[in-house]
């Protein structure tokens, strides 16, 4: 058996340069995408919503289930109303960018949740896995005024200015009520 040999020219300084160059650009490319496949993210959209996202001073109204990293469910509600500002700040972060009618899977790191505090069935140092939905969001002042105008109508209702018992109203007590005694 024989081996045919090929000749090999010599390579120069500078394509050498160039051929560990492309070798570092490949593992270094190779590395980043192996490492972007491993990263969870902290926040996908599922559906999105549409209009404006809430801000600091809004309240939202959420369907929400809350899970442990072995798929232990701590918390869910179907609707729960709450302050964005009055979350752990991986929650108040991740709701400043939903939108109305969207759905939304959240992971917080402890360290953007409840950190090395057990809080309940939460143990400490737990990420925390959240599937969202935004049903609604009002300024503060808007639900204030909402709530100035229940109470206005309950006043009325219970008998306030205008209601029964107001203005106009037979004076003495209602009827079926007890009399006093004389």
């Amino acid at each position: 058996m024989s081996v045919t040999t090929v000749p090999l020219r010599p390579v120069s300084k500078g394509g050498l340069w160039l051929l560990w160059v492309g070798v570092i650009v490949l593992l270094i490319a190779g590395s980043a995408f192996a490492w972007q496949q491993t990263v969870v993210r902290d926040f996908e959209v599922v559906k999105a919503g549409e209009g404006k996202s809430p801000t600091d001073g809004d309240l939202v109204l959420i369907k929400y289930t809350g899970r442990l990293g072995d798929g232990t469910i701590f918390d869910q509600q179907e609707q729960a109303p709450m302050p964005v500002t009055g979350v752990v700040p991986g929650f108040s972060e991740a709701l400043k960018k939903m939108q109305k009618g969207g759905k939304y899977k959240i992971v917080i790191p402890p360290e953007k949740g409840y950190g090395a505090e057990a809080k309940g069935p939460i143990p400490a140092n737990s990420t925390l896995y959240f599937d969202v939905e935004l049903i609604d969001f009002r300024s503060e002042a808007e639900v204030r005024a909402m709530q100035q105008m229940m109470q206005q109508q309950q006043m009325m209702q219970q008998g306030g200015p205008g209601g029964p018992g107001g203005p106009g109203a037979p004076a003495g007590p209602p009827p079926g009520a007890p009399q006093p005694q004389q």
